[in-house]
């Protein structure tokens, strides 16, 4: 019994490593209190261990609290919220980059549609593979290489772009309507 605690709480503690990510991620999402949210995380991953693979756990764990995340802004609210809207409202807020990105590049994040942006920072900022980052947005790795391929092209192009205004993203040729 011993041994078998033992094992437990070793994986925890390597699901556990990703407790910084899991508060990033809830941060950046606009929550009143993203340790609150990662602390939650981690309750239910302890309480799923055995589902959980200790060593490729974090886009389960990112998914966990996006779920947290809707249901602590549905609590917020008096009507019911459609979870694809929540992007638009609180996805990401450049200010919380200002101290520690160039200028250039928060315009150019702020400019970007929230999918895009938030394609780039699942794999730049909380370091996932993309499949990682497909999973914790439940679609498929194909369609997400394909939402980060265009959301780099459109991102290059407003770095390229002086003074470019939020909500003016370039539109790439290939895509259709």
């Amino acid at each position: 019994m011993a041994q078998k605690t033992d094992n437990a709480e070793a994986r925890f503690g390597r699901v556990f490593r990703s407790y910084g990510l899991v508060v990033g991620f809830a941060k950046r999402r606009g929550s009143a209190d993203p340790e609150s949210i990662a602390a939650e995380v981690m309750s239910i991953a302890w309480r799923r261990l055995d589902q959980l693979d200790a060593d490729d756990c974090r886009s389960w764990l990112l998914a966990t609290a996006r779920n947290l995340l809707y249901a602590e802004y549905r609590g917020n609210l008096d009507e019911p919220v459609d979870p694809a809207s929540l992007d638009d409202a609180q996805a990401f807020t450049p200010d919380f980059l200002v101290n520690s990105l160039d200028t250039e590049i928060d315009r150019a994040l702020a400019a970007l549609d929230p999918n895009d942006r938030e394609a780039l920072i699942l794999v730049s900022w909380d370091e996932l593979t993309p499949k990682e980052a497909a999973s914790s947005l439940g679609i498929k790795p194909s369609a997400f290489r394909v939402r980060l391929h265009r959301a780099r092209k459109r991102f290059l192009a407003l770095l390229r772009t002086p003074e470019s205004q939020p909500n003016q993203t370039p539109q790439l040729s290939e895509e259709r309507s």
